[in-house]
């Protein structure tokens, strides 16, 4: 991706969010690898948000159809969309989740499963826990019902 994109792209998701009606504010971040970070602010993220989040994830793979249309078809590359924090904040309340569940199945010696996660989420609480070498997770269950299931190391 080009210099000139960030500001094309701003563009593009400033459009994209007026036809719908929302006000916002966005900021384009240093691209990290091959991903965009892109951080939007406006003053009704629940709306952009939706139940756990799915909304948010849907505009997400829309922007990233657009964009790619429209800049850069030829290239892959990968966005991440943020809303008022949203993920920032789910993120840290994910990883706060993994450390203590993980305490508690390696003093409990006894298994634990998570709520069913999206595959974002399932991946924060693998990557929290990666280092430890008491316990161990899996992705266990189908579709909407996959989880992270923490247990005790072997």
């Amino acid at each position: 991706m080009s210099q000139s994109n960030p500001k094309k792209i701003k563009e593009i998701i400033q459009e994209f969010f007026n036809k719908m009606g929302f006000e916002i504010d966005v900021e384009i971040n240093i691209p990290q690898g091959l991903t965009i970070p892109i951080e939007v602010r406006t003053e009704e993220p629940q709306v952009l948000i939706g139940k756990k989040g799915e909304t948010l994830s849907e505009i997400q793979r829309l922007l990233k159809i657009i964009l790619k249309r429209k800049i850069a078809p030829e290239k892959n590359f990968y966005i991440d969309l943020d809303i008022n924090n949203y993920k920032k904040k789910k993120a840290g309340y994910l990883k706060e989740l993994a450390i203590s569940t993980a305490d508690e199945v390696s003093l409990l010696k006894k298994e634990k499963s998570l709520e069913p996660m999206s595959s974002y989420e399932r991946r924060v609480i693998h990557l929290e826990l990666a280092e430890r070498d008491d316990i161990v997770t899996e992705s266990e269950g189908e579709g909407d019902e996959r989880r992270v299931v923490i247990k005790i190391k072997q």
